[in-house]
């Protein structure tokens, strides 16, 4: 059963049983009530009547059985209620009926009575003849049966009844609706050949109920009507009107020619869509229209609806409790104008009009089509073709003139199918639609896109154009990973279709896409994909004069814009690097270089962009050129001369030595660098010597020594002769005579198996020459094996073939007729198997790679190339290539796999070592493999697509049986799902990604499908063991936190002490409840020098596992750098990779013993001000007051410090239970305007921060109540949400307190919107304050706790005032047992509440959200917000000091305003007296180390001590870079040198692909720094300044009488300088002006309202502008000039300021996943569609936001706008007040 009650009027029970509460069943002295009455109300319900009991009392109880038996319907009613509806009844039952009144703890005797519908109304039927002047029926009760006019008519009507049934109408209004349909229904004579009636029920759609020919019988209308259900939506009337026509008023639907056509509108509000146009095509169509509007309709509206004359066609209401009272009315009208229509009808129309037929469309384009029909019989006067787009839309029309057939459809959207209806309009009627569809093109694009011209920084870009539009916008993107965001675009004219792409990055690839634009539409994008030229390197590298210690190197310029070079060269061994840079030159000559030494050169280009890849190559310095032509003459007994040809003009002095060749001591002298002959004298006689002679340069570069055999003459020679080579002597005893036919032996033309020997002849006598060869470390018997003779003549042979990498001895003798001539050797090496270098792998795919090297300096005969995969079995390949090939491409290789790549080179002896590397092809696999939706016999698995891949094969395999299934998917399919499968079977689920014929290895995953259920087992429960953690502390167990502890880890902490550290923090955290995303998320880092994550907030889910891991922390050491901890924390721990979730208190504890060494302040004030709280604990020689800026207000709340690492255990309560009162998520801490407070900061939590703004859609910045206060105003449909698990994850407090500071705007809707509310996931309402424009009222809602929902309503002249356009600052202060409102700071409301419930956090919480509003996509009201809190206290209201209100703040009790000015110097007063000495104070920080002394005196040298302990590790070295050189020969043991320096850095290699992350090498050194990068971007625009506040322009006033010249005036004295009054005492007197003003103007408009006039009145108060101006008088003197004042109160703000330097990069994201094809660019914004139908539609994907685009250009200034009405003065424009622009006066002169 239902019931309803009723003080004035009846209500449903239900909607009111947010009043009702349970009592006990105690008896008392409670009267009860008298008078029971009875009246039945309809054929099931009863109305039941009493007269309220005497005395105090608090409701009623209702009682309700029925005599046959069964269940008691019990209802609880408020005192007020003297009435109830009861429904359901059954007419024939008999029911008892008991009434009783309580209080709180005591009832009345009950009221009893018995009644049954039947006996009611048999008696009702008996005393009816007896009632002369029956009761009034009342409005919730239908008319009693003849009580209403009847229409007699004999005429018939088609009535269509169109009924409202949106949200705002109500379930309860609805009843009463249908209430008046049935009063309206029973006038007529309803039948299928008499007046037939249809229903159609519109709210965002329209829907036929039935149609007019779905009933035969006037019963079978009404009982339609009882059960007509509610429909509820939006209202869109001007839609329904148009479905009407399209639908009800059809032959099919029931429509008879000939017949009268009605139709009838009932709503109650505005349409939120067009009504005028589908009006009048209604009227149009000769059906005659009355609109009934109830409540909040616009009178208007109906009006321009309804049929002529207004005064019989439009009824209005205010309430529906009224609207039987017009039925008669209206029903009289209408059924007199049904007789008139027949009577016109029946004089006029003969036959029923003829439509058009043959519908067909043509010529259709992107923008339009043509519509033709064939003409429809009779005289038409003109033909009207109504459009509009079948999703949903404006409908539009043509009228052409009735002799055409034919209209062309414009400017409509492409690719869109429009409904199109062709109508017949005669003189006195329309004809049916001809109905059809078509849909548009695609707009046209863009074609054959061409790139060219490519240069490293720019490229051209052009296409063919489209005829017809107006534009072309041009977006290009780099694809290279991480500058992808730094998207541009251009937009240029429909003439251009080519143009130039610049400041583009070099080597970078490009996505370049071309749209067409057709006004604000945009076509499909034509896209291109180029990349840009790398930075060139020089070209065409050559060595010459390359000698044993210089080279000169020559190249081509690599480009006009090059700016230099830099040559970095390096011995090939890697022991020495040198750099040189050198300007725009092609040719540069290398000093000091190491003789017979291979030499790397690479020569980079040097741009303003940077420098390019290397130009490489390599040289070989030669030997140290000895001398030449060395000869002996001149010799006598005891001297000759040696003389030779020097070789170079470096050389700084020549060592020539000499020995006897039988034994004795040598000699030596140095000669001068510039001779070339040097006399040896003091010889003995007759004696051998051998002379050898060696060259010493400049750069202390020695040659090799070149000997010659030299002999003195006896004495008993007679005659001395010319030696010039001797070896051996003549057989004579008494004479010596040397012969020699060789000189300059040298050995050149190495090779790995060969030595070429060239000699000079020096004498032609000689037969034959005896070449011999052995090894350095041979013996003298392999001479026979290694002889080799060569005729007198000749002068050169090659030694082949000998061993590789060998050092040689060559001895040449001349042989002469008579004997052997002096032998001459020379040592000679072979070259080494050299190995290639200088490995590259390029041009990876998923199936090959290449793999490029050097050659190396020998001569090969070839290269043998080995190839082997490393993590997967496979043999080892290989392959041969000539000796002119140094790249390969290797083809067949597996996806995703490591090979092991061997370079050898191929020699006559061998093969080389081997020149290895690690090369990967690409992986052809997909990532993120997961499963989902695993039941028992099913399972799913999802991952994210490849961006190549062409298809997919999925197998499924079963780890039990080994079966196996597998599928083929698209390469766009992300999904797919098994089904068939054994429960609880572990399965494997692998993918195969394929690309065209590759296929890559398989990504699997393991799953087993769920068991089947088990029955619980029986076995007895065991204890469970007993805790091994800490429990959680009492106070902790409603913490939901983000945690983070800050461990300072440096050497001045200790091991030991770090312990208790950890014994500290493992205390704390065991205080804790539950760990894990639904509890407190804990973090740890550790810093000294750096800081480093121990592990982040979402690696632990429970207290066990987190304990542990607290207990693993390892002591770091170094140190102190809190600043940079900090920082780390913010940047890498609080982020949502790392878990932090949003809406949840953020806590840092930072423990310390020392002072930073770096800056804390500045990064934990800003974390303070985005709502982190900080907690500081500092041990021994901590900074007491760094810990104060470290942690959050008030510091005896967030700062602890202990004298040593033992004093934990004394601040350990206290700490954990601040963190955890911190840490609540039902009422977190919170820091507000320097102070703490427990609730939420809301405008935060939205968006609405100046950092965050522009982010949110629909949301724009404006100056607040003060220009230094900024405002955000929230227009129309912006729907600003938040999920309630971001903000209220636990819920709101039992008590609070909301805060708002805001405006209503011109613009908002005078219909009800509630400021904020939380709505459940069905979108269902919860909480929330919702403001009605319209009927200037505010109402509070929720649930209270035993989920009955409630709502108290305030109005008055205090909540009236919100409403008209100024600020106000409103408080609803929520207890468990009242709601009070508090406007402005001053109480104007209280009621009684229970106390609520607590909310779901699955749904959103919505600002400015319609109050009709339904569904994902609702509308919300336009607004200016400026404060937004939720503070978990009741007392917030009365310590407010609304400070931000400009006619309520108190300069002397109110807080500076934001960046508002000091006072001067010269307003301090003298300083005071002074104070007593002040007591001890805190300890203070560690003092800084001093500085040096100097140095003393060496002390003597100690005597060798034991090793002392291994310090701390010292800081990493830098890294070096160093050229791979060749192993040399193992040589000999020598001697231990002292240390070496380190090498210098090497010569970069060219850039490689990259390759795979190796291991960890060693840190080398550290390279030069690079040149400075180029300029970022622009950043976005700065916050604008607000404008000033313009006056407002008074009406124009007559014309004054012109003025008679005024006297010449006195010279004026010398002015005083002005006195420097504060800023508060001119506020104060702007205040007090404006003060006036307002309460002037508030009589002004209270006196309107009173009168409640029926037109609007505007009465001026102010006066108008001055009269034109009078003559001048003649000027006066000159006066003198007066002391500059003070400086006046700040000006406007200026022009925007330029663009901020571009921010600090954010964190990096995790990579995507990449997508399949080429990246699709950024799509051009939408045009601007028809008003939609507001429906709701199913919510769609969410879509990528795009770039921020580029701030736009200030167009021209507009025409200046008329005179608006007069104004009036509101506090927020007074002087000084920003406001940023006046508000008009939103309309509210009169009252409705």
């Amino acid at each position: 059963m239902l019931c309803r009650y009723e003080t004035q009027s009846c209500f449903l029970l239900a909607f009111l049983a947010v009043t009702a509460f349970f009592i006990s069943d105690a008896q008392g002295q409670v009267s009860p009530p008298t008078r029971l009455r009875y009246n039945v109300v309809s054929p099931d319900s009863v109305q039941i009547s009493w007269k309220a009991p005497k005395g105090q009392f608090t409701g009623y109880k209702l009682l309700v059985t029925p005599s046959s038996g069964g269940k008691t319907n019990q209802l609880i009613l408020q005192n007020t209620a003297t009435k109830a509806i009861i429904q359901g009844l059954i007419p024939d039952q008999t029911y008892a009926l008991q009434i009783i009144a309580f209080s709180e703890d005591k009832e009345s005797k009950p009221a009893q009575g018995q009644f049954r519908i039947k006996d009611i109304e048999r008696r009702k039927e008996t005393s009816k003849s007896k009632v002369k002047d029956p009761e009034k029926t009342n409005a919730s009760k239908p008319a009693p049966e003849g009580s209403l006019f009847t229409c007699k008519t004999p005429a018939i009507a088609d009535i269509v009844i169109l009924v409202d049934g949106s949200w705002s109408i109500g379930r309860f209004n609805f009843r009463l609706v249908r209430l008046f349909l049935e009063n309206l229904v029973s006038a007529f004579n309803v039948g299928s050949e008499k007046t037939r009636v249809g229903l159609a029920q519109y709210s965002g759609d329209p829907r036929i109920e039935w149609h007019l020919n779905a009933y035969g019988t006037k019963d079978a209308v009404l009982d339609a009507v009882r059960n007509l259900p509610y429909k509820g939506g939006n209202t869109l009337t001007g839609l329904a009107l148009t479905y009407i026509l399209e639908n009800s008023f059809k032959p099919e639907a029931g429509a008879r020619p000939g017949v009268s056509k009605i139709g009838i509108l009932i709503t109650d509000g505005k349409s939120q869509d067009d009504v005028i146009p589908p009006a009048k095509n209604l009227r149009d169509a000769g059906i005659e229209l009355f609109a009934i509007g109830v409540k909040n309709a616009d009178i208007n509206e109906l009006k321009e609806i309804a049929s002529e004359p207004d005064s019989t066609h439009v009824y209005n209401v205010a309430d529906f409790n009224f609207m039987n009272t017009i039925v008669e009315g209206l029903t009289r009208t209408v059924c007199s104008r049904v007789e008139e229509q027949e009577k016109e009808i029946k004089g006029t129309i003969v036959a029923s009009p003829g439509a058009p037929s043959d519908l067909v469309t043509s010529e259709v384009s992107a923008r339009g089509f043509r519509v033709s029909w064939t003409h429809a019989p009779g005289s038409v006067e003109k033909y009207r073709v109504v459009y509009y787009p079948t999703r949903g839309g404006q409908p539009e029309e043509v009228v052409v003139d009735g002799s055409l057939s034919t209209a062309v459809l414009k400017n409509l959207m492409s690719l869109t199918e429009y409904q199109i209806a062709v109508f017949a309009i005669y003189p006195n009627a329309a004809s049916e639609g001809l109905r059809g569809t078509e849909t548009t093109l695609a707009l046209p694009m863009a074609s054959d896109l061409q790139l060219y011209d490519v240069s490293q920084s720019s490229m051209r870009a052009k296409w063919n154009g489209v005829p017809g539009a107006t534009g072309y916008m041009i977006l290009y993107a780099p694809l290279t990973e991480g500058l992808a965001a730094d998207e541009k675009e251009i937009k240029i004219g429909e003439a251009s279709t080519d143009l130039e792409l610049d400041g583009l990055s070099p080597n970078t690839e490009y996505t370049i896409t071309v749209y067409a634009m057709f006004g604000e539409e945009a076509s499909d994008p034509l896209t291109g994909q180029e990349t840009t030229l790398p930075l060139s390197p020089p070209t065409n590298l050559k060595f010459s004069d390359v000698g044993h210690n210089s080279a000169k190197l020559t190249w081509d310029s690599a480009s006009k814009n090059v700016n230099g070079y830099r040559i970095m060269y390096v011995k090939t061994d890697g022991t020495e690097t040198n750099e040189v840079e050198v300007g725009r030159v092609s040719t540069h000559t290398l000093q000091s270089l190491a003789p017979l030494t291979e030499y790397t050169a690479a020569i980079f280009s040097l741009y303003d962009e940077g420098q390019s890849e290397p130009l490489t190559g390599s040289f070989t310095t030669k030997r140290v050129p000895a001398p030449q032509h060395l000869e002996i003459d001149e010799a006598s007994t005891d001297s000759f001369r040696v003389s030779w040809k020097p070789t170079s003009s470096d050389i700084a002095f020549y060592r020539l030595a000499w020995i006897p060749l039988d034994g004795g001591e040598s000699e030596e002298v140095v000669i001068n660098g510039d001779t070339d002959s040097h006399v040896i004298e003091g010889l003995l006689p007759n004696t051998e010597y051998e002379v050898s002679l060696l060259a010493v340069f400049d750069d202390e570069t020695e040659s090799e020594a070149v000997a010659i055999l030299g002999a003195t003459f006896a004495r008993t020679t007679p005659i001395p002769t010319t030696v010039t080579t001797t070896s051996t002597t003549t057989s004579k005893p008494t004479t010596a005579v040397f012969r020699t036919g060789i000189r300059n032996l040298v050995i050149d033309d190495e090779t790995t198996s060969s030595l070429r020997v060239v000699w000079d002849i020096s004498d032609y006598n000689v037969q034959q020459f005896r070449v011999t060869y052995l090894t350095a470390k041979g013996d003298r018997a392999e001479e026979a094996v290694r002889m080799v003779m060569v005729p007198g003549r000749q002068n050169t042979l090659l030694l082949q073939p000998l061993l590789s990498d060998t050092e040689y001895k060559v001895t040449i003798t001349p042989i002469y007729s008579d004997g052997e001539g002096v032998s001459v050797s020379a040592p000679g090496k072979t070259l080494p198997l050299s190995a290639p270098r200088n490995l590259r792998i390029s041009d990876e795919w998923y199936n090959r790679l290449r793999i490029s090297w050097d050659a190396p300096p020998s001569p090969t005969m070839g290269y043998r190339i080995v190839y082997k995969p490393i993590n997967i079995p496979g043999p080892a390949l290989e392959t041969f290539v000539g000796d002119d090939i140094n790249t390969i491409l290797i083809l067949n290789l597996f996806s995703g796999t490591e090979y092991n790549v061997k370079v050898f080179a191929s020699y006559s002896t061998g093969f080389s070592d081997a020149l290895t590397g690690v090369a990967k092809t690409l992986d052809l696999g997909v990532t993120d493999l997961d499963s989902y939706q695993v039941r028992m016999t099913s399972l799913c698995a999802q991952w994210q697509l490849h961006r190549h891949a062409t298809a997919y094969r999925v197998v499924i395999e079963s780890l039990v049986d080994g079966k196996k299934r597998e599928v083929n998917l698209g390469g766009g399919t992300p999904r797919h799902c098994f089904f068939e499968l054994i429960p609880g079977t572990e399965y494997k689920i692998s993918v195969h990604t394929q690309l065209q014929e590759i296929e890559g290895p398989a990504v699997s995953i393991m799953e087993t499908t769920l068991p089947l259920p088990t029955q619980p087992p029986t076995t007895p429960s065991t204890p469970p063991p007993p805790p091994t953690i800490p429990p959680a502390k009492e106070v902790c167990k409603a913490a939901k936190a983000d945690l983070a502890f800050l461990v300072d880890g440096s050497w001045s902490i200790g091991d030991d002490n770090f312990n208790k550290i950890i014994s500290f923090l493992y205390s704390t955290v065991g205080a804790l409840d539950k760990i894990g995303p639904d509890g407190t998320q804990v973090a740890i880092i550790q810093f000294s020098d750096d800081p480093r994550t121990e592990f982040k907030l979402n690696a632990y889910k429970t207290k066990e596992t987190l304990l542990e891991a607290i207990q693993r922390i390892a002591y770091k050491g170094g140190n102190t750098k809190t600043g940079k901890a900090i920082k780390h924390a913010r940047e890498v721990l609080f982020t949502g990779e790392a878990g932090m979730r949003r809406g949840i208190p953020k806590v840092l504890v930072v423990i310390t013993d020392g002072r930073s060494q770096d800056d804390v302040n500045k990064v934990s004030r800003e974390m303070q001000l985005d709502g982190f709280t900080f907690f500081a604990i500092g041990i021994a020689d901590a900074d007491y007051s760094e810990l104060v800026n470290i942690g959050s207000k008030p510091s005896e709340r967030h700062v602890f410090f202990v004298d040593d690492f033992d004093a934990f255990t004394k601040i350990e309560d206290e700490l954990v239970t601040f963190v955890c009162e911190t840490a609540s998520a039902t009422c977190p801490l919170v820091i507000k305007d320097g102070n703490n407070f427990a609730g939420f900061k809301m405008m935060e939590m939205f968006g609405l921060v100046e950092k965050e703004f522009s982010a949110v859609e629909g949301v724009s910045m404006e100056p607040g109540t003060f220009n230094v206060y900024p405002c955000y105003r929230l227009h129309k449909d912006a729907l600003v949400s938040q999920p309630t698990k971001y903000l209220h994850p636990e819920g709101l407090p039992s008590d609070y307190t909301i805060t708002f500071l805001f405006r209503i705007l011109p613009d908002t809707p005078q219909e009800p919107f509630a400021l904020w509310e939380i709505l459940n996931e069905g979108y269902e309402p919860l909480v929330g304050v919702i403001l009605d424009n319209g009927g200037k009222t505010l109402t509070f809602f929720n649930y209270d706790y035993k989920g009955d929902f409630q709502t108290v309503t305030f109005e008055g002249p205090e909540i009236r005032k919100i409403f008209y356009g100024s600020f106000h600052k409103l408080h609803v202060v929520i207890s468990k047992t009242t709601a009070k409102i508090v406007i402005d700071c001053k109480e104007v409301g209280e009621k009684t509440i229970n106390a609520a419930g607590n909310i779901s956090s699955d749904g959103i919480e919505v600002l400015g959200r319609m109050v009709r509003s339904r569904g994902p996509r609702d509308n919300s009201a336009p607004l200016q917000l400026q404060m937004f809190d939720i503070v978990c206290a009741t007392s917030w209201a009365n310590r407010d000091k609304c400070c931000e209100l400009p006619g309520l703040r108190d300069e002397e009790n109110c807080p500076a305003l934001p960046h508002a000015c000091s006072c001067s110097e010269a307003s301090k007063g003298p300083l005071g007296p002074p104070g007593p000495p002040g007591g001890p104070g805190v300890r203070g920080a560690k003092g800084h180390r001093g500085d040096p002394g100097p140095k003393g005196p060496d002390g003597p040298r100690g005597e060798i001590g034991v090793p002392g302990p291994q310090g701390p590790p010292g800081p990493q070295g830098p890294s070096g870079l160093s050229i791979q050189g060749l192993p040399g020969p193992p040589g000999e043991k020598g001697e231990k040198g002292d240390l070496g320096f380190p090498g210098l850095q090497g010569v970069p290699g060219a850039s490689g692909s990259p390759g795979r992350d190796g291991a960890q090498g060693q840190r080398g050194l550290p390279g030069k720094d690079g040149p400075t990068g180029p300029q970022g971007p622009p950043g976005p625009m700065g916050i604008p300044g607000a404008p000033g506040v313009p006056g407002v322009t008074g009406s124009q006033g007559p014309q004054g009488d012109v003025g008679a010249p005024g006297p010449p005036g006195a010279k004026g004295e010398r002015g005083e300088r002005g006195d420097l009054q504060s800023q508060a005492m001119v506020r104060a007197v702007a205040r007090q002006v404006c003060e006036q003003l307002i309460q002037g103007h508030m009589a002004r408009y209270n006196s309107i309202l009173n009168q409640i006039p029926s037109q609007s009145v505007s009465t001026r108060t102010i006066a108008g502008p001055p009269g034109e101006p009078g003559r001048p008088g003649a000027p006066g003197p000159q006066g003198e000039q007066g002391s500059p004042g003070m400086q006046g109160f700040p000006g406007s703000p200026g022009q925007p300021g330029r663009p901020g330097e571009r921010g600090l990069p954010g964190e990096k994201g995790e990579k995507g996943n990449p997508g399949v094809g080429t990246q699709g660019p950024r799509g051009p914004p939408g045009s601007t569609g028809p008003p939609g139908e507001s429906r709701t539609g199913s919510p769609g994907p969410p879509g990528s936001p795009g770039p921020r685009g580029p701030a736009g250009h200030t167009g021209p200034p507009g025409l200046q706008g008329p005179s608006g009405p007069p104004g009036y003065c509101d506090p927020s424009s007074c002087a000084g007040y920003g406001m940023g622009g006046p508000i008009p006066y939103n309309g509210y002169q009169s009252r409705r």
